[in-house]
């Protein structure tokens, strides 16, 4: 056979396996998983916080802004996310927002205003459904 090809291997091959290296921390294990736990934590705040969007109003709450001439600026926008912010820090599902003259119902959740009140309707008014009221 002139077609042969021969290779000239060492009579002993050696194959080491892979050498594992050993991690070890500085930390003990227990703290290990409250520190991965509160890592995992402010990553999913501070996505939570990039994801969320801007404050909603609902089409009822449009119509009384409208209805009762409330202008709303800049400022009182950051004002209201704030106060969302820190119901929702609290927990609240619905909420009463008091700032300045004007009352506002605020699904925490939804991040949406759903209703608004100027100062001389608001008297003798009755908020129902709401777990909590933040003053602004």
């Amino acid at each position: 056979m002139a077609d042969d090809i021969r290779i000239n291997l060492p009579s002993e091959i050696r194959i080491r396996p892979p050498q594992r290296e050993r991690v070890t921390s500085e930390a003990t294990p227990e703290a290990r998983p409250d520190e991965a736990a509160k890592s995992f934590r402010q990553t999913l705040q501070e996505q939570i916080q990039r994801a969320a969007p801007d404050v909603r109003f609902s089409a009822h709450a449009q119509s009384r802004l409208a209805a009762r001439q409330i202008v709303l600026s800049d400022s009182d926008l950051a004002r209201i996310q704030d106060a969302i912010d820190r119901a929702a820090g609290k927990g609240a599902r619905d909420s009463l927002l008091v700032m300045d003259d004007l009352a506002l119902v605020v699904s925490v959740t939804n991040r949406t205003v759903i209703t608004a009140v100027d100062g001389p309707s608001r008297k003798g008014n009755v908020f129902t459904n709401i777990d909590s009221a933040v003053i602004v």
